[in-house]
């Protein structure tokens, strides 16, 4: 049952910011006067934010990239006012100044709206545009709320609109959260590359369905382990491109009204030159405005990606089931006791731990889904809850792949006396022989062995279809596995 009193205390802890001196400064919106703390940064919009999203306690802080991201837009968007001479260059340097201390990491204690928002993300980007314009006061040398001299709305957010700032803030910030994925799982594709060169001369049996197969080496299952995750690097390539197109100066719906003419191109070469991305403008900013693709398009890549992940994890689970009654064909390096009652007990901790990311990631991606989906004419109004999905997913997924990398991979062993034993009696190798006894009789074969428990090559043999000799220069380990052993 709720409780009506702590229901109160959480709201006031994340609708309230300690007032300092005590004291308050006046802000009027267009709904009215608010009483601000004196030494707040942010302003009116701000106070109305925090009272009608308490709702995750979790401020947009807490995504740095977005911080980062959305200082530069504003970076970048003064600085093109000021050459198309919209801005006074006075205004726009202190703007500059103010954007950059915000990139560097300070303020940050100041971007307090909660991560769930409705409007688009109005509140996020009028918590920017507050921030901005009462800490470009300060550093003139004017006090906080003096708006005649530089104004959140008519300075800071001067051509812009949250409908074209924060897309392009958020692709910016996806960018940077994507690159720190992208160089972790180049590390665990190459920990998996280099695991597979070290298993390259082990024997194994191959299964399909979970049932024996053919035979194959340690090495080829773990260097395919790599080629996979290679593969989910160059599908995020595409998706970084995606990420590179943005939508400035498009203002509310895309057609650019009470923007200059030329003040998409000059923010977007600001921005570029900022960033160092090579950033282009959308070639209909309609469409940029009430599209959602892109970020479609990378959660289904982050999904992707995930559920391969996953599919490796679950391989490394039943390839160290055991020790005894299971595969026990690898050992994953022990990382905690598995058990509060079974001594001695030792589990898959760590890819576990990876499932667990790759389940929330696809249920992100199904948020994210009927997010898109709800949009609604010129705007999709549900961005706020995109940007979350995809900020967390990609944070779990890159902590998720160094886990993996750091306390499983490397640490990998073989259990080359359990691999051999398989190995030896496998009945599945009488496969390489169909070429030249045929598949009947290779399957009768295989029960008679299967059943009487026989090496399968001493019942060729026996069968009179193929000499010793011939058994035995047909069954080397290059030709079952197709690859060049290592002695």
């Amino acid at each position: 049952m709720s409780d009506p009193q702590a229901d109160e205390a959480f709201r006031r802890s994340v609708c309230t910011q300690p007032l300092g001196s005590g004291r308050v400064r006046s802000e009027t919106d267009s709904l009215g006067e608010r009483q601000v703390p004196v030494d707040a940064y942010w302003g009116v919009n701000v106070s109305r934010a925090l009272e009608n999203f308490a709702i995750s306690g979790r401020p947009i802080s807490v995504y740095s990239d977005l911080i980062y991201a959305y200082a530069c837009v504003k970076q970048a968007a003064a600085l093109a006012n000021a050459d198309l001479g919209v801005m006074e260059r006075w205004k726009a340097d202190l703007i500059e100044r103010a954007c950059v201390e915000i990139r560097e990491g300070l303020l940050r204690d100041q971007f307090i709206v909660d991560i769930m928002q409705g409007g688009a993300g109005t509140s996020t980007n009028m918590n920017f545009n507050e921030v901005i314009a009462n800490r470009a006061l300060e550093l003139g040398g004017f006090a906080k709320g003096d708006y005649a001299r530089i104004d959140p709305n008519d300075d800071v957010n001067c051509s812009q609109s949250t409908n074209d700032t924060y897309p392009t803030a958020l692709k910016i910030g996806l960018h940077l959260a994507l690159e720190r994925l992208q160089v972790e799982l180049v590390s665990l594709a190459t920990a998996f590359h280099t695991k597979g060169s070290e298993f390259s001369g082990i024997v194994k049996v191959g299964r399909t369905q979970l049932q024996d197969a053919a035979p194959m080496t340690l090495g080829q299952e773990f260097q395919a382990f790599a080629i996979a995750l290679a593969e989910e690097c160059l599908a995020f390539e595409h998706a970084m491109s995606q990420l590179c197109e943005i939508s400035l100066g498009a203002t509310a719906i895309g057609t650019g009204i009470a923007a200059h003419a030329q003040y998409a191109e000059a923010a977007r070469q600001h921005l570029a030159d900022i960033t160092g991305y090579a950033l282009r403008t959308s070639p209909d900013l309609i469409e940029a405005t009430t599209d959602v693709g892109c970020f479609m398009e990378l959660s289904g890549a982050l999904k992707k990606c995930a559920m391969r992940l996953s599919k490796i994890c679950n391989d490394l689970r039943l390839l160290s089931s055991g020790p005894q009654a299971g595969f026990g064909e690898i050992t994953l390096p022990p990382r905690q006791a598995g058990s509060s009652i079974m001594p001695g007990k030792v589990n898959p901790v760590i890819p576990e731990a990876v499932n667990q990311v790759a389940f929330v990631v696809a249920g992100g991606d199904m948020t994210l889904t009927m997010a898109a989906e709800a949009g609604q004419l010129q705007l999709n109004a549900f961005v706020p809850v995109m940007a979350h999905v995809l900020f967390e997913n990609l944070k779990y997924m890159t902590a998720a792949v160094t886990t993996l990398r750091e306390h499983c991979v490397i640490g990998v062993q073989a259990n080359t006396d359990r691999l051999e034993q398989h190995s030896r009696s496998f009945v599945g190798v009488i496969t390489a022989l169909i070429p030249y006894i045929g598949y009947e009789p290779a399957a009768r074969l295989a029960r008679q062995a299967l059943v009487e428990g026989g090496d399968i090559a001493d019942a060729v043999v026996a069968s009179g279809l193929l000499s010793r000799e011939e058994v035995a220069l047909l069954l080397t380990p290059e030709r079952l596995t197709g690859e060049q052993i290592r002695h």
